[in-house]
């Protein structure tokens, strides 16, 4: 993949990110301070706790994504954009076409997953 097209593409991502970003802070999210401290049902305050911990975990995912896309950014600076950081293999242009801030190969990125699960 030209390391051109993927610093737009991977651009276009951190932009993406940061307005996801922005809406669900701007829409509260991760902020409990709306649950009351007066007696309410259970099933409600389960809702809210539900719906807090889904938006933390909505923007958890965001923060992780963008560390990726830096770090992609950051490997075509350092010009090993393309290379897993495991093997030191070519990753495939298909797989840098779906997902461009990948850091390793399909086989490495499995053995990291099951390391980390």
């Amino acid at each position: 993949m030209d390391t051109q097209e993927a610093r737009q593409s991977l651009e276009q991502m951190l932009r993406e990110i940061d307005s996801a970003t922005a809406i669900l802070e701007a829409e509260g999210a991760g902020d409990s301070s709306e649950l009351s401290h007066s007696d309410q049902h259970p099933g409600d305050t389960a809702s809210e706790l539900t719906d807090a911990d889904n938006q933390n975990a909505l923007l958890d995912n965001s923060a992780q994504q963008r560390a990726e896309v830096e770090a992609a950014l950051a490997r075509i600076d350092a010009g090993t954009f393309g290379t897993c950081v495991d093997c030191g293999q070519p990753i495939p242009d298909a797989r840098l076409e779906v997902r461009p801030e990948a850091a390793r190969c399909v086989t490495d990125q499995e053995k990291h997953e099951a390391a980390n699960a």
